[in-house]
């Protein structure tokens, strides 16, 4: 008897920090998302892929769903809604070591039309902070519809509790045909995951208010032939700002902090890629890129 082979694309949904990002590198086995503490460091709808002897699931990492009325957030929760409308299936993660407040009601009350191909992961678990009985009360006045069956305890950043949840998923997944390869974790383009780790790095070093103010474009990329069996991925890129009184901040004294921001996208980049790559990394002001609907287009995908 052949078994049969189950194909879905999951969006993964829930409020900034939660911990989507890290969930979907787990599960994929690679970094396909940039993770930060900083809350909305996702601004794309981020694929990643597992292959499994039953199909194929593809993550939809979506930005943290934020009450804000800014116009990159308003973008960034139009691709939300976008990845809950097209995917066959909703991961809701919810933190469980925060209280679940106004934000969170919003999602839940959101999910309630999509309750019927929605599973939720109660994630951090493994906090001291963490509050499973609050979050499954929220979770059972909030979104009644979803049975407690398809409510998991887990630990992203421990790798707990993930097992069940996929198999969870796989069960409820259509019948399908993968999608991709099975050599394939993600799909994005070379550069923008360059310019994603890139700004991760950014985001780690600068201020809290800083990261906001800034994104990555790639200039040029280019393989080059060094040797018989060496191709190096040489790379300029640019970090942006919106004021040029912040580019010395980026710059650091003496140079520091961009190179330090370069050495560590480097460290990440020539894991990710067959190729040594060599990145020429600098500075220039974008003045209120986040009111350029040209540029915010191209930074969310829509």
């Amino acid at each position: 008897m052949t078994m049969e082979t189950k194909s879905a694309f999951v969006a993964v949904v829930g409020r900034p920090s939660a911990g989507k990002s890290t969930l979907v590198n787990l599960v994929c086995g690679e970094k396909v998302a940039i993770v930060s503490s900083v809350p909305q460091t996702t601004r794309n709808a981020i694929r990643g892929i597992i292959n499994s002897e039953s199909g194929q699931l593809v993550f939809v990492d979506t930005p943290g769903r934020h009450a804000s009325e800014k116009k990159l957030n308003k973008k960034l929760m139009a691709l939300s809604d976008r990845a809950m409308d097209d995917c066959e299936l909703i991961l809701y993660l919810l933190d469980t070591s925060r209280a679940p407040g106004p934000e969170e009601t919003a999602i839940a009350e959101r999910l309630q039309p999509f309750a019927g191909r929605t599973a939720a992961a109660f994630n951090k678990t493994d906090l001291p902070s963490a509050d499973y009985e609050r979050t499954l009360n929220f979770l059972a006045e909030h979104l009644p519809q979803l049975p407690q069956s398809r409510c998991f305890k887990i630990s992203a950043l421990k790798n707990e509790g993930i097992k069940p949840l996929l198999a969870c998923l796989f069960e409820m997944a259509p019948a399908g045909e993968p999608v991709y390869p099975d050599d394939v974790y993600t799909d994005q383009e070379i550069t923008f995951r360059i310019a994603e780790i890139i700004r991760e790095k950014a985001v780690m070093r600068l201020r809290e208010e800083l990261p906001h103010s800034i994104y990555v474009q790639v200039e040029d990329a280019e393989l080059k032939q060094q040797g018989p069996q060496k191709q190096v991925l040489w790379v300029r890129a640019f970090i942006v700002t919106e004021r040029e009184s912040q580019k010395g901040m980026i710059v650091g004294k003496g140079g520091e902090m961009i190179k330090a921001i370069r050495l560590a996208a480097l460290k990440d980049l020539n894991r990710i890629f067959e190729w040594k790559v060599d990145l020429d990394l600098r500075v220039k002001t974008g003045k209120d890129w986040r009111h350029n609907d040209n540029i915010l287009n191209r930074i969310t995908g829509n």
